[in-house]
């Protein structure tokens, strides 16, 4: 009885120390982005040795995927399959825009960390990619259909985040003022 209550307590140990070697490191990568975030500054902050650091993330690919995953799990991007049901295109891209918007009003510092370095960085453009990717492409599907080029282009350039950070934190728009000026701009018949 005491071997498995040894056994189990461990387990739940390990559990927690990895959570806080994420939980670091998604600090870290929300300040100083992942490119500059290093080994020995995830193992201060979580308190362990960088023994324990590797024993727990083997590579950086597997602590990306970890961080990442938290900050999905906290806060899912938004999911475009019920934007599907809304009949009239206009709404169905405000709604859309508004809740992409609203995530990246939550995750600013961090998106804006990542983003960045996704430019240089190759790990994090593949972590991006591959937790980003699916949704965006839904969005683009979702929100695009029966686009032009033209206007598919400009769809793009709503869905960025460097789009919505122009807008609301540089140019002072509100989430709604920055939603409309969008949507006229992908809708406009000019």
């Amino acid at each position: 009885m005491t071997r498995s209550y040894t056994l189990k307590r461990r387990a739940e140990q390990q559990a927690q120390t990895r959570q806080r070697i994420a939980e670091a490191a998604l600090g870290l990568h929300s300040s100083i982005g992942p490119a500059l975030t290093t080994v020995s500054m995830i193992a201060a902050l979580a308190g362990v040795q960088r023994h324990t650091f590797y024993a727990h993330f083997p590579d950086e690919r597997s602590l990306f995927m970890a961080c990442s995953g938290l900050a999905l799990e906290r806060d899912p991007m938004p999911d475009a399959a019920p934007w599907r049901e809304i009949a009239d295109a206009n709404e169905r891209l405000r709604t859309g825009l508004h809740a992409l918007y609203g995530w990246y009003e939550r995750n600013a510092a961090l998106s804006a960390c990542v983003l960045r370095d996704a430019e240089h960085h190759a790990l994090t453009r593949e972590i991006v990619a591959l937790q980003q990717g699916p949704s965006m492409a839904a969005y683009g599907e979702v929100l695009g259909a029966g686009l032009d080029q033209k206007r598919r282009a400009m769809l793009g350039l709503a869905l960025s985040f460097f789009t919505w950070r122009s807008l609301v934190r540089e140019g002072g728009l509100e989430t709604e003022g920055a939603v409309a000026a969008m949507a006229q701009a992908i809708t406009n018949k000019n």
